[in-house]
């Protein structure tokens, strides 16, 4: 891909700090509070130049909704590359996804909201489509990891039960806690639970067993494995946590 012209620089510059700015104003006002007038005011851009990046509301939601997805791709291609055995690598995506939503809180917590809004209809058909091929991306790292597990013999699944359910049924302990923390937060007893950064993982460390996928958390030290990830596979990422 050939060096981007200083104009090219700028209108990417200039589409970063909207995105900024707009995902602070979701963060603070929620969906209805989000507007093309207060964007403008707060970043003295034209609302003629916000739309030239962003045709409605909708579409700059789901711009900032892509954004948030960019980022735990990329970690989550990191976890799945992980050199180890398929439950090493689904604990390896456990703490991607632990370590996005503790350096970017404020994306996790504005794509709750971004979710409840109706994108379809009024964001740009090409943006939306690229926000389902990220969300497709992020879920077939998890089916890719179940199926070979169950191909190296390490889970064995009997007829009902498939694949995909074992990967909707991890997704949705990932999405349920992350949603529990942000709105019940109160509910959780760390005393009881632990450290609530660990949540994800112990939720689908205990689902993983009850599925019977091998290596078990009795046969298996994952904090060894935890370690290794830090330091093989997320080192500049766990460096950015101690530095906050």
């Amino acid at each position: 891909m050939g060096t981007l012209t200083r104009k090219q620089r700028e209108i990417q510059q200039r589409e970063s700090l909207l995105l900024d700015v707009a995902r602070t104003m979701l963060m603070e006002h929620g969906f209805a509070g989000l507007s093309m007038d207060r964007l403008a005011e707060a970043t003295e851009y034209s609302k003629g130049t916000i739309y030239q990046h962003f045709s409605t509301k909708e579409d700059l939601v789901a711009a900032l909704a892509i954004q948030s997805l960019t980022y735990r791709s990329d970690l989550f291609d990191r976890a799945s590359e992980y050199p180890g055995r398929p439950r090493e690598r689904m604990f390896a995506i456990g703490v991607a996804d632990e370590l996005f939503a503790r350096l970017h809180p404020q994306y996790y917590k504005a794509e709750m909201v971004i979710r409840m809004a109706a994108l379809q209809t009024r964001a740009d058909a090409e943006r939306c489509k690229h926000l389902c091929g990220q969300d497709q991306t992020c879920m077939n790292r998890v089916r890719d990891i179940v199926a070979s597990a169950v191909a190296a013999g390490d889970l064995a699944l009997e007829r009902p039960r498939t694949a995909e359910q074992v990967s909707f049924a991890v997704y949705s302990i990932a999405l349920g806690t992350h949603l529990g923390m942000h709105n019940y937060g109160s509910m959780f007893d760390a005393a009881e639970l632990g450290p609530p950064e660990s949540l994800t993982r112990d939720g689908v460390q205990i689902l993983l067993d009850g599925f019977g996928w091998r290596p078990l958390t009795t046969e298996w030290d994952y904090c060894k494995t935890y370690h290794r990830l830090i330091k093989d596979v997320f080192a500049d990422e766990h460096r950015r946590l101690e530095s906050l």
